[in-house]
């Protein structure tokens, strides 16, 4: 009988420290992988970062409902990672980048912020922002290649992680040729993190042009990567061809 009782006692005892080390082991996983996400999002405990959003056309204050959603998976991510996160509109940030993280979403055409981000971090990205509607609307130009939408059916929105300024807090870039396409990178970001700071290192620095697919259909679940245009997108933008109808200025 004694023996018995010594088998349930060291059965127990045995059950406790296993799962005492399955929860360490579980805790120092969850430790570790939030180091690393805290890392890539440059966004250690209770640090502040930006969210830069443009205005609904038409509006001064309201926010298209496909960006508010993205602000919305932006925010759930910032809280994760222990920090806290802090609304702005594109008109209304007037500070250069590296102190803080920044996300920043909507097209140059909507969010001067943008706009100002694609002129001196990604001179090779050429977005047609004419409002007249036309085949060339919204379309980009990164190197040699055209990205022309077909709404609803094949959009385009480029996703990047930049590191500039003093601090080299990141900069993450979501700008695409429709507000759905914004959420849509800001999911595939959510998403895929981990592959990408694996890929790119935590500090590293790309540029993806993804492919936003039937979104009439599917909304902004179906995305596919196109490429990856890091050397394109940051190259310094080539001067434009003369045209040849046109004669030079005589001197």
């Amino acid at each position: 009988m004694y023996e018995d009782l010594l088998n349930i006692v060291l059965g127990v005892v045995a059950t406790g420290v296993s799962a005492s080390l399955g929860w360490m082991a579980r805790t120092a996983l969850w430790r570790r992988r939030l180091r690393r996400k805290q890392a890539f999002f440059g966004l250690p405990g209770n640090a502040e970062c930006l969210l830069v959003v443009n205005r609904e056309a038409g509006s001064e204050s309201a926010v298209h409902r496909f960006d508010a959603s993205a602000l919305l998976e932006l925010a759930a991510l910032v809280k994760d990672c222990g920090a806290h996160a802090r609304i702005v509109y594109h008109d209304a940030t007037q500070q250069g980048f590296g102190e803080r993280t920044e996300f920043c979403l909507g097209g140059p055409y909507s969010n001067r912020r943008m706009a100002a981000h694609l002129s001196t971090l990604l001179p090779g990205v050429d977005v047609n922002v004419e409002l007249e509607p036309g085949p060339g609307r919204g379309a980009f130009t990164i190197g040699s290649e055209v990205y022309r939408m077909d709404a609803g059916a094949s959009e385009y929105v480029v996703l990047a992680r930049l590191t500039a300024g003093e601090g080299a807090r990141p900069v993450f870039l979501f700008c695409g040729q429709r507000a759905i396409t914004n959420q849509a990178a800001t999911r595939y970001l959510v998403r895929h993190h981990e592959k990408l700071a694996r890929k790119h290192g935590a500090d590293g620095s790309f540029v993806l042009l993804l492919k936003v697919v039937n979104s009439q259909a599917y909304g902004p679940d179906v995305v596919e990567l196109v490429a990856d245009v890091t050397r394109a997108a940051q190259a310094p933008a080539s001067p434009a061809d003369p045209d040849p109808d046109v004669e030079p200025a005589a001197g």
